[in-house]
């Protein structure tokens, strides 16, 4: 198999995760079409200003940005629910950080659509004032959505912020990714400082036994990564 077959652009038609059909977004989102849902994990909106407290000063745009590339793929997809699985604040009092605007901004996607948080391990209670609706975990079609991946069933998870490193082109890259077996997704981090964990860490080892696919995003599409081509950092 020649390096051009192993490194393909990924189906836009999606794939069956048990009963459920799920569609890898270049935008580090998932599309469910069958239940007209977007799914989006670990935001950690605030970020930036969870780390300027303690010294660390980042630009303190991580949450502007974050919920702009949400509020982009809402447009385009249209989901009659969002579901965000947790580590969606990154910390229990990233609420009372956000500015007027940015929750202006939060409540204008959450307008005329259903809207449940995940509780995670940065936020493992949302208060009713962010809207929707809260739960630990959530099951369509047979599939569990759950924050942290567990082990025996279909599911849907985020926590580990999947990043693959491979070279392509003559160059090592290294991007966000969804990482794919038969029975698991586990989801790129969305929020703007989130960063990824490499797909060859020893984390990720227990939950893909069987293999996995790697779905790299790269510029303008989606690449479907041959598990032997992925890369150490």
């Amino acid at each position: 198999m020649t390096l051009a077959q192993r490194i393909t652009a990924a189906e836009a038609a999606g794939f069956m995760l048990g009963r459920l059909a799920i569609v890898p977004d270049l935008s580090g989102a998932l599309w469910l079409p069958e239940e007209r849902t977007l799914v989006v994990a670990d935001l950690h909106l605030e970020k930036g200003s969870a780390y300027a407290a303690r010294g660390v000063m980042l630009p303190p745009y991580d949450s502007t940005a974050t919920l702009a590339a949400l509020a982009s793929v809402t447009t385009r997809l249209r989901p009659a629910r969002v579901i965000a699985l947790g580590d969606s604040f990154h910390d229990r009092d990233a609420e009372n950080r956000l500015a007027p605007e940015t929750r202006a901004a939060l409540d204008l996607m959450q307008q005329g659509r259903d809207w449940l948080w995940i509780t995670g391990n940065h936020d493992p209670a949302i208060s009713r004032a962010m809207g929707g609706e809260s739960a630990a975990e959530i099951t369509l079609a047979g599939v569990t959505l759950r924050h942290e991946p567990g082990e025996g069933e279909y599911e849907i998870a985020g926590h580990l912020h999947p990043a693959a490193k491979v070279r392509m082109r003559g160059r090592a890259i290294r991007r966000r990714c969804f990482a794919l077996s038969a029975r698991r997704c586990i989801m790129p981090a969305m929020g703007a400082y989130a960063g990824g964990l490499n797909l060859r860490d020893a984390a990720f080892r227990p939950l893909f036994r069987d293999g996995v696919n790697a779905h790299l995003i790269g510029d303008g599409r989606l690449f479907r990564i041959d598990s032997r081509l992925l890369l150490p950092d």
